[in-house]
């Protein structure tokens, strides 16, 4: 399973690079407004930034909602680094625009999927990725994982060749259930991933051979 870190944060994508397990970045406006990064120039520059840091793919996300507009934004967006994936919306000139960029050889992230029927549209318009959102279902009352379970067995059905992203991750066990039930990628704030570090037994285990050591010297 791929880790993706979701945020626009230059620091905390460093931070996972370095851990040595990140596979890629996701990102999206909300999250570039929130690092206070704003203006077109700047978003696109620091598109380039964060593929500098990374090894892996970047989401980058189109603002348009119609066909065109998606089409010249991707089509700028995908130009700025080979390592930039075009994030499109789950509409139906989103639908479109993912087939037209599967046409022209450019890679895709279907974003803003919650029902199978999307997710089948989206893997048969050649998404490279598409992004369930999970921690918005239960939000709702609608399970998530489940969810994630349901587009793994519909993909796999009929070897449908699109990456299931696991996006809205809101917390390690999140992680956890989408690698048993088979997402091919999760992304997911820093504190979700270091998370994955921690237990009470390795701590208490690691102070007591460090004692151990200390008394035999």
């Amino acid at each position: 399973m791929k880790f993706f870190i979701d945020t626009a944060n230059l620091a905390q994508i460093k931070e996972a690079q370095e851990l040595g397990v990140l596979d890629g970045v996701t990102t999206n406006p909300s999250l570039m407004a929130k690092e206070g990064i704003t203006g077109e120039k700047n978003i696109l520059q620091h598109y380039i930034d964060i593929c500098n840091i990374v090894d892996g793919d970047v989401s980058a996300e189109v603002i348009a909602t119609d066909f065109d507009g998606m089409v010249r934004e991707g089509e700028a967006l995908a130009a700025l680094h080979e390592q930039i994936v075009v994030k499109i919306p789950m509409i139906k000139e989103g639908v479109k625009a993912l087939k037209y960029f599967s046409n022209k050889g450019i890679r895709t992230n279907c974003t803003l999927v919650f029902s199978p029927g999307q997710a089948i549209l989206a893997a048969k318009a050649g998404a490279t990725y598409v992004s369930p959102f999970i921690g918005r279902l239960d939000d709702i009352s609608q399970n998530g994982v489940d969810f994630i379970a349901q587009i793994r067995q519909i993909y796999d059905n009929y070897m449908f060749e699109t990456q299931i992203l696991a996006a809205s991750i809101r917390h390690t066990m999140h992680i956890i259930e989408c690698a048993e039930v088979g997402a091919d990628v999760v992304t997911c704030p820093l504190n979700a991933i270091m998370g994955l570090l921690k237990h009470p037994l390795t701590d208490s285990g690691l102070a007591q051979f460090l004692a151990d050591y200390k008394k035999g010297g």
